[in-house]
């Protein structure tokens, strides 16, 4: 008996009609996948901050509330400490960021290099950033103390005046930048490790055979091709440095004279000390919103760096 005559497309295309099941089958279970993590985005990051958003409108004591529109952004706006705050946050910005980058980035070029014990060292200077804020902060304050300091012992031994480091108004922020910026060096410096790593070979040795000396190799290729490592960092530097709180909080309290009140240490005095939750939260919000437009700044003009 003859065989029966098939399609010879038939199989192909049953073959693939099932190849399309299957894949419509696994993105749906992709985003089943990824649904917890949606969720706990959305109920911790999004409502809490369309709470604040309400709140902000309202006169609010944890008691009682009250709409009151958008007063509390116009008492926060003529209120000089706030403003002094966010003045006092962009000059933290400004003491801390290009030598966190730059020291970072001269960090990360020393532990790059193939020297004996360099696990070690590398652990070490990564050590600040897994320990706590309180500790490490309350740590630099006995460095800081006016009269039994270390730092100003040292100073008293080679004949100079002991500083007020976090008692002096025109020197604690000061103090308090050159904390954070010791304290956020061996993160940056890890990040920058792992972009030095990922530079080719190839590019070093043509830069040696054409005569490059090992400055202008560092100008000419490692800078250029670190530029989206130093984007990130530099974003997330901007970021923290506007969210600074706990160094403050512990070292200084905000003073003296309020010379160091930051945005987010206004946040926790109205909120938490005065309960005045509506206009701490106009506070967040303003806070907020400036993070947002430095974040979109830069993207628009630092993101198409690797162009």
């Amino acid at each position: 008996m003859p065989a029966p005559i098939l399609n010879p497309g038939f199989g192909e295309e049953a073959l693939m009609q099932g190849k399309a099941k299957k894949t419509a089958r696994y993105d749906n279970s992709a985003y089943l996948m990824i649904l917890p993590s949606y969720l706990v985005f959305v109920t911790m990051v999004l409502v809490p901050i369309g709470w604040t958003v309400y709140l902000s409108f309202n006169d609010y004591d944890l008691k009682t509330t009250a709409w009151v529109g958008f007063q509390n952004y116009v008492n926060i706006f003529r209120d000089s400490i706030f403003i002094s705050s966010i003045w006092h946050t962009v000059y933290f910005t400004l003491l801390t960021l290009v030598p966190t980058i730059v020291l970072s980035l001269l960090l990360a070029v020393a532990l790059n290099k193939k020297i004996k014990g360099q696990g070690v060292f590398r652990t070490l200077f990564y050590l600040p950033h897994i320990l706590s804020m309180v500790a490490v902060s309350l740590s630099w304050g006995y460095l800081y103390n006016a009269q039994a300091g270390i730092i100003n012992r040292l100073l008293k031994t080679i004949g100079l005046a002991p500083v007020g480091w976090l008692t002096d108004p025109n020197v604690a922020m000061i103090s308090v930048a050159i904390m954070s910026v010791w304290g956020s060096l061996g993160y940056n410096s890890l990040l920058f490790l792992a972009g030095l790593q990922n530079i080719p070979g190839y590019l070093y040795e043509a830069a040696e055979i054409d005569g490059a000396t090992k400055v202008q190799q560092f100008f000419r290729i490692t800078i250029p091709q670190l530029r989206p490592t130093t984007f990130y960092i530099f974003i997330m530097c901007c970021i923290h440095s506007f969210e600074v709180f706990g160094q403050v909080f512990i070292l200084t309290g905000g003073g003296p004279s309020d010379a160091t009140t930051t945005i987010a240490h206004q946040v926790y005095k109205n909120g938490f000390e005065y309960y005045k939750m509506g206009y701490a939260s106009a506070e967040a919000v303003v806070l907020l919103i400036i993070i947002l437009t430095i974040t979109v700044i830069n993207y628009r003009y630092g993101g198409n760096s690797n162009d």
